[in-house]
């Protein structure tokens, strides 16, 4: 689109929206701190004690707008067959008038505000360039912390860069009324809309995280996997870690898992091993593609962390709470009296508190004090272990991709994959179990959750799987990176957690380190290859052989249970890829000769 093209269609959107102002962004660090001043003026936002926490903010939503929005969320493809069983689907003839008329107006006595931005590297090749509209400044300040925007970004779109339109507007107009501290509109106008023949995003009504900084799951997952299907690159729900060991040679690790399963503090680990170190390329995202070399490459979309706050602490992880100590945004967390931030999981909470509700909040009280889906927005630079490949536009080299769940049992701690359409089958199994539910018979079933991907796959579910097989073209086996289902989450007989997880993950790393140099044992099982457990370095660690052989067992009569209600998930998918099958038939074949 050119100079002439991109200043029609913001002239176009600010006719319907119809704004008081139009402002274009240019990403600096006086702009940002004027918003910031205006939003606390306005009171829609509280300054942190400067002593406790420098150049930081926090911000209460309405109670009725508090995370990601699922059930109004939708893939408008042309035809419902390609939004596929997964995806809320509405037919973008419909939509569209229907979202123009909530539009139309929208934005009356408020700004429109321009956001350029990349995601990605620039210079990257599978960089996506997007604009942003949107009335809301908290989604500006938020924007401008977890990617890249400003001046620089509209240059080069101006200058004929192809780029995603989106649209975004808290559905709030001021006519004849008073603002809010938080505006947003009822649930049933809200909608998240992605229009993948076009490569366009609306939002609108919320004024909340992935419903509203568009870069994130609108733009970096559910358009770019669309992107990516027909452009050959894979947009992915992952992790980015650098492992180097105590000889200085450093692998680049994936890891994909569902929500609650310790991904940011994965990416941010601190080994509990000597000489071993992990950094992060990114906590969230990652888009993946190969190079003429045949080998898989990935780079991290984004630049900062939208990390969920509740469970963060210098305990669990340490890396991220040094990230946070200043420049952060906050989100629904409570606040000291002396105006620093709690949530629950950080420490022993105050007597008192302000909740994320904005009430007084006494300890023993049975509300939370912080929502559970509180936030922190932080600049990646912050991260004390950051990778200096962070913002490579070459990519890094991928050696494995780790996949799982929250699991109690039958999952062992970690499974390599025979080869890379094995390891595709158990990115199809993933999932975690149900822990509480309306319905009791539901507690303890698996909820499949392939790649982490269900809520973020912008077509066919099937085909995303035929991607997955795709990307692996004529490469060589040898060449591609091991697949490892890992789970730190088995417990025993009396509930508790076998694996003490967190730092000592890193002794379930270094054993897929060494597997990718060849170095390490592997035992073959019905389900993949576990470590030999003289190999898996447990130096300095309290398990007893019981829980060792818990943790690696393989349960015939489970497995066999697993896979009847894994062929009963594929079904309900339709026409899935036919390798899955051939995957799982040869599963079932090798736990049904276990024993004889």
């Amino acid at each position: 689109m050119n100079y002439k093209a991109l200043h029609s269609w913001i002239d176009e959107m600010a006719s319907l929206c119809k704004p008081d102002n139009i402002y274009f962004c240019d990403g600096s660090e006086a702009e940002y701190q004027d918003m910031l001043k205006k939003l606390v003026n306005e009171k829609k936002a509280v300054k942190l004690n400067p002593e406790k926490r420098p150049n930081s903010y926090a911000f209460f939503s309405d109670p009725s707008d508090v995370a990601r929005v699922e059930n109004r969320t939708f893939i408008a493809s042309m035809k419902e067959s390609d939004a596929g069983p997964t995806n809320n689907w509405i037919d973008p003839l419909i939509l569209k008038p229907k979202m123009t008329k909530l539009f139309d107006g929208s934005m009356r006595g408020r700004t429109m505000y321009v956001i350029p931005f990349v995601m990605g590297p620039i210079g990257a090749d599978i960089a996506q360039y997007g604009i942003q509209l949107t009335d809301s400044p908290y989604v500006v300040c938020n924007m401008r912390l977890m990617t890249r925007m400003g001046e620089h970004i509209l240059d080069i779109i101006e200058g004929g860069k192809d780029f995603i339109p989106c649209l975004h507007s808290v559905g709030y107009p001021l006519v004849n009324r008073p603002d809010l501290d938080w505006p947003s509109a009822p649930i049933e106008e809200k909608y998240i809309a992605h229009f993948p023949e076009e490569r366009l995003i609306w939002s609108y009504g919320s004024g909340y995280g992935g419903n509203a900084l568009l870069g994130k799951k609108c733009l970096a997952l559910r358009i770019a996997s669309k992107i990516g299907q027909e452009e050959g690159f894979q947009a992915e729900h992952m992790l980015i870690l650098k492992l180097t060991n105590p000889e200085g040679i450093s692998k680049f690790i994936l890891g994909a898992f569902p929500s609650a399963c310790g991904k940011t503090n994965l990416s941010m680990l601190i080994p509990t091993l000597k000489g071993w170190t992990v950094e992060t390329v990114g906590d969230d995202i990652a888009w993946i593609f190969k190079k003429k070399d045949g080998k898989f490459y990935a780079i991290n979309p984004e630049k900062g962390f939208f990390g969920v706050a509740k469970g963060t602490s210098y305990e669990t992880n340490y890396n991220a709470m040094k990230a946070i100590e200043k420049n952060t945004i906050f989100t629904n967390v409570a606040l000291t009296e002396d105006l620093d931030v709690y949530w629950e999981g950080m420490k022993d909470a105050p007597d008192k508190l302000i909740s994320w509700k904005k009430d007084i909040w006494h300890k023993g009280d049975k509300e939370p004090a912080a929502h559970p889906n509180s936030r922190f927005t932080v600049p990646i630079e912050q991260a004390p272990n950051l990778a200096k490949e962070y913002d490579d536009k070459d990519g890094v080299l991928i050696s494995a991709i780790l996949v799982g769940g929250r699991r109690a049992n039958t999952i062992p701690l970690v499974i390599e994959a025979f080869s890379y359409n094995h390891g595709i089958f158990m990115g199809s199994m993933m999932g975690s179990e149900i822990t509480a539910a309306a319905i009791s018979d539901s507690i303890g079933k698996v909820r499949r959750d392939p790649f982490a991907m269900l809520p973020f796959i912008g077509y066919h579910i099937k085909d995303y799987f035929n991607h997955w097989f795709n990307m692996k073209g004529q490469t060589s086996e040898a060449l591609l990176p091991k697949i490892y289902y890992v789970n730190w989450f088995r417990k025993d007989e009396q509930g508790n957690f076998i694996w003490p997880g967190f730092g000592e993950n890193s002794r379930v790393l270094k054993w897929i380190f060494e597997r990718c140099e060849h170095k390490a044992k592997g035992i073959e099982t019905p389900i993949g290859i576990m470590p030999d457990k003289q190999d898996l370095d447990l130096t300095g660690l309290n398990i007893t052989d019981k829980d060792l052989d818990t943790l690696f067992e393989v349960d015939k009569k489970a497995w066999l249970d697993e896979l009847l209600d894994l062929e009963d998930y594929y079904k309900s998918l339709g026409d899935i890829p036919k390798a899955l099958y051939e995957e799982l038939y040869q599963e079932r074949e090798r736990l049904n000769k276990l024993g004889e």
